[in-house]
């Protein structure tokens, strides 16, 4: 029994020593990132871009869509949620794969404007720490507004009005909800669920979309079934 306890100890002591490891190097490549360039500069280098799109030109349909599918909890909680997080951790571990990373709308622009889309543990520490940042600096509302203008939409659209105007001919504000609800699905997978390069699934992810905005009562069923009739 005593060897046994011993052995969990050793493992403990390895898993802890890993992670404070991993922990102080997210925080160095987090503050080298920093010191490239501040939020604040980094910010207002994205709105001085010329696709540069307001909330307020977004339809309110397409912008409960992306929450909804993104981060529901969004205006609720801090820079990462305790709660997606521990349901991701639950998946990983039940899978044994890393398909679930639990990333906040906040975590993701971080990734967008400061790391790479590759899926590391010390990429994740790292946006981790920006996302802190980011929320330091933007409120909520902004925070929504520049990761819908930095985020990639397939097809070379690497904002979303650039994605409305190529895949729809019309900008943002101009969606019906049959596009909103297509363009909200897009980030998760741009390669996967662009429409051009794979309609079928990127019906199947609108559809994901749409039953998102039922359960966190966006929409009815009637209504997300109008929408697909469409």
């Amino acid at each position: 029994m005593k060897i046994i306890k011993r052995i969990i100890l050793v493992i403990i002591l390895i898993i802890v020593f890993i992670g404070a490891i991993l922990t102080y190097k997210g925080y160095t490549l987090y503050k080298q990132a920093l010191d490239e360039i501040s939020v604040a500069d980094k910010v207002a280098e994205i709105k001085e871009k010329k696709n540069y799109t307001k909330l307020e030109d977004m339809p309110e349909f397409y912008l409960n869509a992306v929450i909804a599918v993104e981060d529901h909890r969004f205006y609720d909680h801090g820079a990462i949620d305790p709660i997606a997080i521990a349901r991701a951790i639950w998946t990983n571990v039940k899978s044994l794969k890393l398909k679930e990373g639990g990333s906040t709308i906040t975590q993701q622009l971080a990734k967008n404007i400061y790391f790479t889309q590759e899926k590391t543990a010390l990429r994740k520490i790292s946006e981790i720490f920006m996302a802190y940042e980011i929320e330091r600096n933007c409120d909520k509302d902004e925070i929504l507004e520049l990761y819908l203008n930095t985020s990639y939409f397939g097809d070379g659209y690497y904002c979303v009005k650039a994605a409305s105007n190529g895949y729809f001919d019309k900008d943002p504000i101009d969606m019906n909800k049959y596009e909103s609800s297509l363009l909200a699905g897009i980030p998760n997978a741009p390669s996967v669920y662009a429409p051009t390069k794979n309609p079928d699934l990127a019906t199947q992810r609108q559809k994901q979309v749409l039953d998102k905005m039922v359960k966190y009562k966006y929409i009815t069923e009637e209504e997300k079934n109008e929408i697909i009739e469409e």
